[in-house]
């Protein structure tokens, strides 16, 4: 078992306890969505994470290999951070990101958020709640099998809805 497996699922049994993980309570099943014109991002994300959290730098790497540019802020402050952010208990992660106005919780993939940002849509937005882990789920790589997971838009006004389904 290779180091960053094993610090990925440290970091797994160490958050279980601290976040709900929660389910979208949509009925319908959709598909992984299409990759989105936009190559790269122009505008730099800044984010927020546990310097010892594995899954974090995996989540940021992903990024960078998508054409993000990043500012990185290790801290043991998450919390506030999360509150700052509009976040509620049931949409937190492990970590917290900002970019062109927009807030991205855990674990979403690069793709979500270029269509978001090719978008504009009228939320806060978007979270991966909790901590899925599978080979689909970017930073969460510790099983061969895809986990079934949404991506989440959020709204101020505490709206939420389904933004992709993976599978």
């Amino acid at each position: 078992m290779n180091i960053s497996l094993i610090k990925k699922q440290l970091s797994l049994l160490l958050l279980s306890g601290l976040i709900v993980i929660t389910s979208a309570n949509a009925a319908d099943s959709t598909t992984q969505p299409p990759q989105p014109a936009v190559s790269s991002a122009t505008s730099e994300m800044v984010v927020y994470k546990s310097a010892s959290c594995g899954c974090c730098g995996d989540w940021v790497k992903h990024m960078e290999e998508n054409g993000f540019k990043l500012k990185v802020h290790n801290t043991s402050d998450l919390n506030s951070i999360k509150q700052k952010a509009g976040l509620t208990p049931r949409l937190a992660s492990c970590h917290t990101a900002f970019i062109d106005g927009y807030v991205i919780e855990g674990h979403v993939p690069a793709n979500d958020v270029k269509r978001l940002l090719s978008e504009k849509p009228n939320i806060n937005g978007l979270t991966v709640p909790g901590m899925p882990a599978g080979a689909n789920v970017p930073g969460m790589e510790v099983s061969p099998e895809n986990a079934e997971f949404d991506v989440l838009g959020f709204k101020k006004d505490g709206t939420v809805q389904r933004w992709s389904h993976y599978e």
